[in-house]
């Protein structure tokens, strides 16, 4: 197990690398990270559907779902895929100078197009390969309800969600950075992440599956009925458009999402153990006055 020091160390070095790969680099694996995301979504909508659409057994569907839907950053984390809500890890980088804020950017800008791409593509395979009609329709219901809800919400709320959500996302990266065994890793990532699910945060990525996902089983009217079965309003359901995708959900859940990430674990731990930077090269940071 790394010492705080030494993971600020690694967490710099990490985002050095990550702000000096190459574009077909970062799109491949923004792509992988997005698309392992989003299948891990999917299988916790999967298992945990007659839970989720009983409200006496919804609290536990949460808690399954969670469970689930920790495999995700795993995959992303241990294969070395790109995940623009844990690249918000880099802030800290840039304000120690050891990357430039461009450089910051950049890396954001193709992983976050890069994860939705990974992420719709997924929705897309869900839809065509006929799953969304499990249980008589009712994973298609449930898709839709998800999705519907997710667009209706209104806009403070869905930052203070994705606040909360990236600085439970970015402590399960920070753990599996002090980690050193595999296994480490597992646990660290694991817990963290099945907090969030089981809390109801939201993940951008994460949105970039769900949302599309219903905005295409929404197309179908059997999975409408079905999601009006479980409870969906109507009110809900017509505001799953991709306004609702994009201006209630994203926008919103992205801000909070860099908000929770950078300020209360980047920047929180890299201030807290100042002295970390000391072992890194100097050929490392960057000059004061470069953006």
């Amino acid at each position: 197990m790394l010492k705080p020091n030494e993971v600020i160390e690694t967490s710099l070095l990490v985002a050095k690398a990550k702000a000096d790969a190459g574009i077909r680099k970062l799109s491949i694996l923004g792509f992988l990270g997005g698309a392992f995301i989003a299948l891990a979504a999917q299988a916790s909508n999967m298992v945990a559907m007659n839970l989720l659409t009983s409200p006496g057994s919804y609290g536990l569907g949460r808690l399954v779902a969670g469970a689930v839907f920790a495999v995700g950053l795993m995959l992303v984390v241990l294969t070395g895929a790109e995940l623009f809500t844990g690249n918000v890890l880099m802030v800290g980088a840039a304000v120690r100078r050891v990357i430039n804020w461009r450089g910051l950017l950049r890396n954001w800008l193709i992983v976050y197009l890069a994860n939705m791409v990974g992420a719709v593509f997924i929705a897309v395979l869900m839809y065509y390969s006929g799953l969304f009609h499990t249980s008589g329709d009712l994973l298609g219901g449930l898709t839709v309800k998800i999705a519907a809800s997710k667009a209706s919400l209104s806009f403070l709320p869905a930052v203070i969600l994705g606040v909360l959500c990236n600085w439970l996302v970015c402590l399960g990266v920070w753990l599996a950075w002090t980690a050193e065994s595999f296994s480490g890793k597992i646990l660290g990532i694991f817990f963290p992440i099945m907090l969030f699910v089981a809390s109801g945060f939201e993940h951008s990525v994460a949105n970039m599956y769900y949302i599309p996902a219903g905005l295409f089983a929404a197309t179908n009217p059997a999975y409408v009925t079905a999601a009006q079965g479980i409870g969906a309003s109507n009110a809900a359901i017509a505001s799953l458009t991709p306004y609702g995708f994009f201006i209630n959900n994203l926008l919103p859940v992205t801000i909070g999402n860099i908000l929770g990430g950078a300020v209360f674990v980047s920047l929180a731990f890299v201030y807290a153990n100042a002295g970390a930077q000391a072992k890194l090269p100097a050929t490392t940071r960057q000059p004061a006055g470069r953006p």
